[in-house]
Formats: structure tokens, C-alpha cells, sequence
């Protein structure tokens, strides 16, 4: 299978590369300026191309033509939340890769040869807020997002729903939080994983009392791809772990990663509870369950940050000692 994937070079599309390059597929890469990232690269062709800005040059489209894709795995997009805007409607920065980005990728794949399918990644924030004793929400639950990220990939939905009508080939994956090695600093298991690698004495957290679906990415990615094969057009699927657990639960599995109690404050110590995948739709096309624990999770994201703050560090001292 041949796939060109936007947004390669983040957290999840750097995972999806790897997993499709084991399955044997052939795989083009789409980043902003054509470049991997200088901590991150893989034996993958980029091409370059500014989503948020520019629909596809016919140069390439001739090679995105020419590679062929079967699918389109759509994941360029502001995907920090703070990045999006502070209050309900989204930056124009938001709407532009977010939503316009999807318009782009879809013309782009209807002046191709070959059509390939589309399997658009948007988020489990696109739901209403829940009823906390209900939390499992299934693909019907109503759509409300009370952030600017949720409006902005609910935005896009609509994008990928009109399409759908048109006979575009078009799978929406809601992805609810997920969490493994090389995901952005400023995410919570992995900014835990910083400070504490740091060396920080004590930590304080916004809160150990949240209840969440968190999902290994790695997990995730093997999802997007049978999906791919097996996916119904025009469908939306959740995609998480199905299960809920707290920030605190998180937290002790990191500190048994670490091996050693790390002291902790909560800044906010109130329960909240935030939305469950009912997996139920996507089980029913697909053979697939989490196999990652929570412990492997914490344990490899730990060891990816220690050995870079362990590197920036001898940086630091080497560069120190030079002058």
C-alpha cells in the first residue's frame, strides 16, 4: 500500500511512519518546508508543503501523482490545544490549518489520477461535556466542543461530511488522548517526565484527579492502518483505550518508571471527568484492542526524555568548558 502522510514529522505521524514501514508499505512524507525535524528523521522522501497557506503546486501534485498514495493519512494540523486560541472560536492560524488544510488535501486528491481514500485524524474534544457518572460517549453523542481546538477540528469534520456526499472516499478517526515517546514537551506525561528527569524536588500539577482515556500512540497507529483497509466510507470512529484512568494513576506509573517517589502538589485537586471512547463502532470492522499498558508507556517516555536531558546537559557542560 502506498500512503502519503501530512504532518509526518509530528508526534503521531512520526509513530504512523514507523508502523507502516514495518507492514511493508511505501510511504511519502508532507511537512511544511519538506525537512524532518532536527532530533527526528526516518528513511522516508518529504515533499514540501505549507497546508495553512497554499493549495498543492502542480509540480507537487505531479509527484504525489506519481507515487500513487491509496490513502492519504491526514494529520497536519494545530494539535495543541493552546495553540488554537484561549476563548471558544479559533485563531485564523487555527482555521487555516485546520480547516482549510482539509480542503486543500482534498483537492489535491481529486485532481489525482488515482483517488486515493482519506483517513482524516480529528479529536474526541469535537463532544459536548458529559455527564461524569456517563462518561463513555459513542459516535452519536452530540457534538458541542467547548474549546477552540474542539471547534476548529469539528469545523473540519463538516469539510470531510460535504465531501463525503460527493462520492470522496473519506474515513474520520476521533482520537482521544494518547501519549507515548517523542509526543510535544509542553503535553502532560511528557512535561512530567522533563521536570522529573531534571531533577526537580518537588513537582506541582494542575491536578491527580482527572479521569481520562489516554491511548499508546502505538496502539493508535495500528488502528489508522486496518482502518485504512477496513474502514466504511463516509464513517466516524472513536479511537482510545475504552478505559478510564486519573492523572494520579499516570503519575505513579511514571514514578515507577523513574524508581523513586517524586513529592507532588496539585494546584487543583478537584475531580473532573473527561470523555470515554465507546469503541464499540470500531471494533465491529476491525480486530483490534490496546496491547500497550500504561506502564510501558510511562516507562519508554521516561527513557526518551532522561537520555535527552542527559544530552543537553553534557552539551551544556562541554560548552562551558570551552569557554
Amino acid at each position: 500500500m502506498n500512503a502519503l502522510i501530512t504532518g509526518i514529522s509530528g508526534f503521531v505521524g512520526g509513530h504512523l511512519a514507523d508502523h507502516l514501514l514495518a507492514a511493508g508499505d511505501m510511504v511519502l512524507g508532507a511537512t511544511r518546508d519538506g525537512r524532518w525535524l532536527p532530533d527526528f528523521s526516518l528513511p522516508i522522501p518529504l515533499v514540501a508543503w505549507e497546508l495553512g497557506a497554499e493549495e498543492a503546486a502542480s509540480d507537487l501534485c505531479d509527484r504525489i501523482a506519481t507515487f500513487a498514495p491509496d490513502v492519504i493519512y491526514h494529520l497536519a494540523a494545530l494539535s495543541i490545544p493552546a495553540d488554537c486560541g484561549a476563548a471558544g472560536e479559533p485563531t485564523a492560524a487555527a482555521l487555516a490549518l485546520n480547516v482549510d488544510g482539509v480542503r486543500r488535501v482534498l483537492s489535491l486528491a481529486q485532481r489525482l489520477p488515482k483517488r486515493p481514500r482519506i483517513v482524516f485524524t480529528s479529536s474526541s474534544k469535537v463532544y459536548a461535556p458529559i455527564d461524569p457518572a456517563k462518561p463513555k460517549v459513542a459516535e452519536d453523542f452530540p457534538c458541542a466542543p467547548t474549546t477552540a481546538y474542539g471547534r476548529s477540528k469539528l469545523l473540519a469534520e463538516q469539510v470531510c461530511e460535504e465531501a463525503a456526499r460527493s462520492a470522496a472516499d473519506i474515513v474520520v478517526v476521533r482520537s482521544f488522548n494518547q501519549a507515548g515517546p517523542r509526543q510535544d514537551p509542553r503535553l502532560m506525561l511528557a512535561e512530567w517526565a522533563i521536570r522529573m528527569a531534571q531533577g526537580e524536588p518537588a513537582m506541582e500539577v494542575g491536578g491527580l484527579q482527572v479521569s481520562l482515556d489516554l491511548l499508546d500512540v502505538r496502539d493508535g497507529v495500528r488502528a489508522l492502518r486496518k482502518l485504512t483497509l477496513l474502514g466504511t466510507s463516509g464513517a466516524v470512529y472513536n479511537l482510545g483505550s475504552g478505559t478510564s484512568r486519573t492523572t494520579g494513576d499516570v503519575y505513579r506509573s511514571l514514578e515507577r518508571a523513574v524508581g523513586r517517589a517524586c513529592p507532588v502538589r496539585e494546584r487543583d485537586p478537584c475531580p473532573r471527568v473527561e470523555p470515554i471512547a465507546d469503541l464499540s463502532r470500531l471494533q465491529s470492522v476491525i480486530d483490534w484492542k490496546p496491547e500497550v499498558p500504561l506502564d510501558r508507556t510511562t516507562t519508554d517516555v521516561w527513557n526518551y526524555w532522561r537520555l535527552r536531558v542527559d544530552e543537553r546537559r553534557r552539551a551544556a557542560a562541554q560548552q562551558a568548558a570551552q569557554q
